[in-house]
């Protein structure tokens, strides 16, 4: 019998005002092109997709990621975009952070080291809004939104007819060096 799997991935999580700005960004482009609106407690962005990883392997993944560091950045996401293959309208940045990138590299590094599979195309950050997108022309015009980051986590997805769910597993901070912030429990 096959070891029970959870489906991970690593994120930045917005605040609770980068939240509401994305919500309502999310909002107005539904208005304007239809489809159907991510929920506010999914918005987010996605640094790793692991998949499903069986139990045995969960406790040597955070251990691992705990030497992960970088450094806080701010995330200015400022203009939307549409990918037609897939029908997703997202959010993204004009310029984006070097920290952002050197964190990408970092974990991706890391994740190999740990023996997972490493998604090596080139990384998008994107919050995706809009789902089921039937037409993206025009796209609305987005005001800025300041996310300010400070940290990184590591999420499970749960699906269900109702969609995704995701429930945090551990948490890290950026410019400390190593050490979880938290991890839950029963993970």
């Amino acid at each position: 019998m096959a070891e029970p799997a959870r489906r991970l991935f690593l994120a930045l999580w917005p605040d609770e005002a980068a939240a509401a700005a994305l919500d309502a960004a999310g909002l107005d482009a539904q208005r304007q092109l239809g489809g159907r609106r991510m929920r506010r407690d999914t918005l987010h962005i996605t640094l790793a997709f692991l998949g499903g990883v069986e139990e045995s392997r969960l406790a040597g993944l955070v251990e691992g990621l705990g030497g992960v560091s970088g450094e806080p950045f701010t995330l200015r996401l400022d203009q939307l975009a549409h990918w037609r293959h897939n029908h997703i309208v997202w959010a993204g940045c004009a310029e984006r952070p070097a920290a952002l990138d050197a964190l990408v590299g970092a974990l991706r590094q890391r994740l190999a080291g740990l023996g997972f599979a490493v998604d090596d195309t080139p990384f998008v950050p994107h919050v995706t809004l809009l789902r089921k997108v039937p037409r993206a022309e025009p796209l609305p015009a987005m005001g800025a939104i300041v996310w300010p980051v400070s940290g990184w986590v590591l999420m499970e997805s749960r699906l269900s007819e109702a969609g995704a769910s995701y429930r945090r597993l551990a948490g890290w901070p950026l410019a400390l060096p190593g050490g979880v912030s938290d991890v839950e429990a029963s993970a």
